[in-house]
């Protein structure tokens, strides 16, 4: 969605619930899809239907429920694909996804996760575990890439301390999940700081809120669920080849363009690995290629979610759902200066997790619901920062609890567990609920 309204008229759009089917189109196939390719166990069901394949009939019947005649319809759609921040948001994917792949091809995860495994005591693998998975999604930026990286080890730890695998499981999915929603390079925290209009570095801090508590007491609960010792054989320590998340994240933090950022990170990953090891300018290049094309589906969504929110927006779809939450909100308020935001973060946080409850992609989740959430954020007086962590926060809640997640199924297929049994593993998700429900209902405004 985008930081800002389409504007296509001086008036505002009448609500109309119609203006809304292009949406349930696109949810129905994507979600029916799943649905079907699952129940006839095809791996990865909901992944099947590419999302931007999915979406396509759906922006075709925005363009014919839409009063405008086909050329204005055309250009509204257009308006928001071009959107200043649909445009920026995607530039910024395509950065973050050359920085992980060049990080990941030079050597920096193995050497982050060899780094993490040297610090780990021997009986408190669980906990160790979660922490190391934590900080490489955090300085990644993918809860899956670390997925990747991270559970192949865990397993041969598991099995050498005889640890449950649905537990070491859940504490790698819990530490990937935790670093995906607080990092500054995640694709949600890049959709949720776009649609939202906030600093990268001011979403990250108000997320800290929320996410320290949590993951103290995940820690606490995973050192005192934790089972048998292993001697982990050391492993050579790069650590030259860490410093590229480590520049990343305190550049990020310290509040330099994001652009910036990136930009540095991806040269200074490269240099390490020409620097250190049998790596070349050409591979460089080709690693920043594959970066690019990692994030293609949702670099291609991101625009085409901006046209069909243009036109939905300019057919007043948006308005029906604002005035339709804004009704809730009332119900729920005593009073327009105290309970109202709280209300207001408690909608967006509903929004946000039905949302990614039907489409499993936490990203998408938050650039589908961009718009609507900035809305009820204005009128309630719900700052930007705050709008977007609860975005953020609840959409990771989400996707570490449902079974038909690809975080799920991928950490499922490597321990040979259910996905079922993955979820329910994840404690941090739901600690998290708890904590974050609680901070909404109970935290002091300003």
């Amino acid at each position: 969605m985008t930081l800002t309204k389409f504007a296509t008229s001086n008036s505002s759009p009448t609500a109309s619930f119609i203006a809304l089917f292009p949406l349930f189109v696109f949810l129905g196939l994507f979600i029916g899809a799943g649905v079907y390719f699952q129940s006839q166990g095809v791996d990865y069901a909901f992944y099947q239907l590419p999302s931007v394949i999915a979406i396509l009939p759906a922006i075709i019947l925005a363009m014919l429920l839409s009063k405008q005649k086909i050329n204005n319809a055309i250009e509204t759609f257009i308006e928001g694909i071009g959107h200043s921040n649909i445009i920026a948001m995607c530039l910024i994917y395509l950065l973050a996804g050359a920085f992980a792949s060049v990080a990941k091809a030079t050597g920096g995860v193995d050497a982050t996760v060899a780094l993490g495994l040297s610090l780990i005591p021997a009986d408190l693998l669980l906990p160790g575990f979660f922490m190391i998975a934590a900080f490489i999604a955090t300085a990644m930026g993918t809860s899956m890439g670390t997925i990747a990286a991270v559970a192949p080890v865990a397993l041969g730890v598991a099995d050498q301390a005889q640890i449950d695998y649905a537990l070491m499981a859940g504490a790698v999915m819990s530490g990937a999940l935790f670093g995906d929603n607080l990092s500054i390079i995640s694709d949600t925290t890049i959709a949720a700081t776009r649609t939202q209009g906030c600093d990268m570095k001011d979403k990250f801090r108000e997320n800290l809120v929320f996410a320290i508590p949590a993951s103290i007491l995940t820690l606490v609960a995973f050192s005192f669920a934790g089972q048998g010792q292993a001697i982990i054989t050391q492993q050579p320590i790069e650590f030259v080849k860490v410093l590229p998340y480590l520049t990343i994240l305190i550049l990020a933090v310290a509040g330099l363009n994001v652009f910036v950022v990136l930009t540095l990170g991806i040269l200074l990953a490269g240099l390490t690995g020409i620097l250190a090891a049998d790596y070349n300018v050409i591979q460089f290049g080709n690693d920043i290629y594959t970066g690019f094309t990692n994030m293609q589906e949702i670099f291609i969504l991101s625009m085409l979610v901006g046209g069909l929110a243009a036109l939905m927006q300019q057919q007043g779809g948006l308005a029906f759902v604002n005035s339709k939450v804004e009704g809730l909100i009332s119900r729920f308020s005593k009073s327009a200066g105290d309970t109202s935001p709280r209300a207001a973060e408690l909608g967006i946080a509903s929004i946000v997790a039905a949302t990614n409850t039907c489409v499993a992609n936490n990203t998408v989740s938050i650039v589908v619901t961009g718009d609507i959430a900035k809305d009820l954020a204005e009128k309630h007086g719900v700052s930007p920062k705050r709008a977007a962590s609860v975005m953020d926060i609840f959409a990771c809640i989400i996707q570490g609890l449902i079974p038909h997640g690809a975080q799920a199924l991928l950490i499922a297929s490597v321990f040979t567990i259910s996905p079922l049994t993955a979820v329910s593993n994840a404690w941090y998700c739901m600690i998290l609920a708890v904590v974050a429900v609680a901070i909404v209902i109970f935290r002091k405004r300003a």
